[in-house]
């Protein structure tokens, strides 16, 4: 069994990530850090809950983490998932309490106490958890697996701003600290995610599985998909944050290579773009590996299967 921590600012699109790997027993979700992003932290701590309790399980550790960037104000994605951050379905108030312990603290407690490379990391928003506890105890670095994030783009562009993606944008001194660790760094970007969708079909056929997930995801993949498919013209939805946890299961859907990434911290025209050398122009060192392609049947054929094992 596999152990991962997920790092996450829950949005419908990490709702549907979590009760992915949440519906797999070939994880071991060590617990949940909760970090702002896509909406305030308090929010996205309430949502990390009703999440485990809309897959029945209340035992999942929940942690609360950092309120804003290391730098810079937070900006949130209210525009895309809603004041709540889960607009769509009517999700119960959650009964579960969040742990006590900081999520920073419980990152690097949960990796000091580990054997070396045993944990794998799955950051589904910004990266501001993971680089407060790199900074804090540097030690953990080389007890991390990987980790595999959602984030940045290079061929789709940005989808906050012309050059950026959201997750890089909110927190991009976090981005720089994380992809310059040393550590191993799979990315998955929107020109991969992008390519991932939740249509109509296959809303429709979530919500025909007639139970509580099915129709708790259906109406929140509803409510998402209404903003992507008017900006992009597409079928549906984006499904990007799934895809992390799905590389962690599958990695043969996917492919791509390692490059070098480094992130723009300085310039106002391009914050938090990530540079990929995707054509090796550079000898900087090959420190990602940047995710290009997928077999989207086949991952969205995943979600189904999984999902059809909650409650």
């Amino acid at each position: 069994m596999r152990k991962i921590i997920i790092d996450t600012d829950p949005g419908q699109d990490d709702a549907v990530a979590i009760l992915l790997a949440l519906a797999s027993p070939e994880l071991d979700v060590l617990g949940i850090t909760c970090t702002a992003g896509n909406v305030e932290l308090e929010l996205t701590i309430v949502n990390a809950c009703k999440i485990c309790e809309l897959a029945d399980r209340p035992e999942t550790l929940v942690f609360g983490g950092e309120a804003k960037p290391i730098l810079r104000p937070l900006v949130t994605a209210k525009h895309v998932h809603g004041k709540t951050g889960l607009d769509g379905t009517d999700l119960p108030y959650p009964k579960m309490r969040i742990s006590k312990d900081h999520a920073v603290d419980f990152i690097i407690d949960a990796l000091l106490a580990s054997k070396n490379k045993e944990i794998t990391l799955c950051a589904l928003g910004p990266l501001t958890n993971i680089a407060v506890a790199m900074t804090k105890e540097p030690k953990i670095k080389s007890k991390i697996d990987r980790i595999i994030l959602m984030g940045g783009g290079f061929f789709e562009g940005g989808n906050i701003t012309p050059a950026a993606e959201f997750n890089i944008f909110v927190d991009p001194e976090a981005a720089s600290i994380v992809i310059n660790s040393g550590v191993k760094i799979v990315m998955m970007p929107l020109d991969v995610t992008h390519k991932v969708l939740a249509t109509k079909s296959f809303i429709e056929e979530v919500s025909s599985m007639g139970t509580n997930v099915g129709n708790g995801v259906a109406g929140l993949l509803n409510f998402f998909g209404r903003y992507d498919s008017k900006k992009y013209g597409s079928d549906g939805a984006p499904l990007h944050d799934p895809n992390v946890i799905a590389f962690l299961l599958e990695p043969d859907y996917y492919s791509g290579k390692e490059i070098n990434v480094d992130i723009e911290l300085k310039s106002d025209l391009t914050l938090g773009m990530t540079v990929a050398d995707w054509w090796e122009i550079t000898d900087k060192p090959k420190n990602v590996y940047f995710v290009r392609n997928v077999n989207a049947g086949l991952v969205l054929e995943m979600l189904i299967t999984r999902l059809r094992t909650l409650p």
